[in-house]
């Protein structure tokens, strides 16, 4: 990337291999994994983190093999497939560097494109659940149900023993989150979307809303939210964070679980990610992986994300 934009921004190119320093590791990149967020950073509109400095590879978590191993470093990581987080920036790309507390071993008998998109979705999906304190029986309403985070969070939010309706728009994501355990799906594209979760939860509205969503979206669902409920935010795909009158919440004693809660997440990342992917081993979650780019067409998949298209995960295979 030489200059923010849309998807077209993101082109191929050459640059010479990372050098690899003391604490770090060089991974041969198999798989490079994207979020929504990286999609507006790109854009330059992403009001949580500073902009990168241009020209940059975008690109924080890959998976691959260990293929040299820097001074001060383990030596046995060398030959290891590991998830890897290169700090904000150098995934998009056959080789990357990380340190080695920046490394995951993945179990084998999970693949790759798996743990890419286990990692930091089914990370953030755990702590979402922790956070919420789902209850067995409650109804709980999943916004952008057919994503990463929200394929997940159908899934944990059922394991859990809730009622789930996941919200989304299509069919096909429709059909996808139904059979990942929903008790009822409605799409969000429909005008009297928030009758049916009330139809749904038999007129007394949901118990809990993950809101990944924001907008228009975002505040219809806070309407729907039962008197003494929770609304638990992490995400503004539509641009803009729910806003919630506090006097409101207050009144009708919901409990709202601000956005602020993902600043706290990134110590238990690690822990989160290796329970997910043993709840994956053990068969208890499946990630879904919705749609594969090559590398040389990376803004091909960063379109697919915004377009609302894209199913689960979008990951590059390099």
């Amino acid at each position: 990337m030489t200059r923010f934009g849309g998807p077209e921004v993101l082109v191929p190119g050459e640059e010479p291999d990372p050098v690899v320093g003391p604490g770090q590791v060089m991974v041969d990149v198999s798989v490079a994994g994207i979020t929504f967020v990286e999609t507006q950073i790109r854009r330059g509109t992403d009001p949580w983190h500073d902009k990168p400095e241009l020209p940059y590879v975008p690109g924080s978590m890959v998976a691959g093999r260990v293929s040299a191993v820097g001074e001060d470093a383990d030596p046995s990581w060398f030959g290891q497939r590991v998830l890897a987080g290169t700090g904000e920036t150098g995934g998009f790309a056959e080789r990357a560097v990380a340190f080695t507390e920046d490394l995951i071993q993945i179990p084998e008998e999970l693949e790759l494109t798996d743990a890419v998109a286990l990692h930091t979705d089914g990370s953030t999906a755990l702590g979402l659940v922790e956070g919420a304190r789902i209850r067995s029986g409650e109804w709980v309403l999943v916004e952008a149900a057919g994503g990463g985070v929200g394929s997940l969070l159908v899934q944990l939010a059922h394991a859990a023993g809730a009622k789930v309706v996941g919200a989304a728009r299509g069919s096909r994501k429709l059909n996808m989150v139904r059979d990942l355990g929903a008790e009822a799906v409605v799409d969000y594209s429909d005008q009297d979307w928030t009758e049916q979760v009330l139809d749904a939860t038999g007129g007394t509205g949901v118990d809990l809303v993950f809101d990944g969503v924001g907008g228009e979206i975002g505040r219809a669902a806070f309407e729907v939210t039962a008197d003494g409920g929770r609304f638990s935010i992490h995400g503004a795909s539509s641009g803009e964070v729910t806003m919630i009158d506090s006097a409101q919440a207050q009144r009708r004693g919901i409990e709202v679980i601000g956005i602020e809660q993902l600043f706290g997440f990134g110590p238990r990342m690690r822990g989160w990610a290796e329970r997910v992917m043993s709840e994956a081993v053990a068969g208890r979650i499946r990630p879904i992986v919705g749609q594969t780019f090559p590398l040389e067409r990376a803004s091909d998949a960063h379109a697919a994300i915004e377009s609302r298209n894209a199913v689960g995960k979008t990951l590059l295979l390099i």
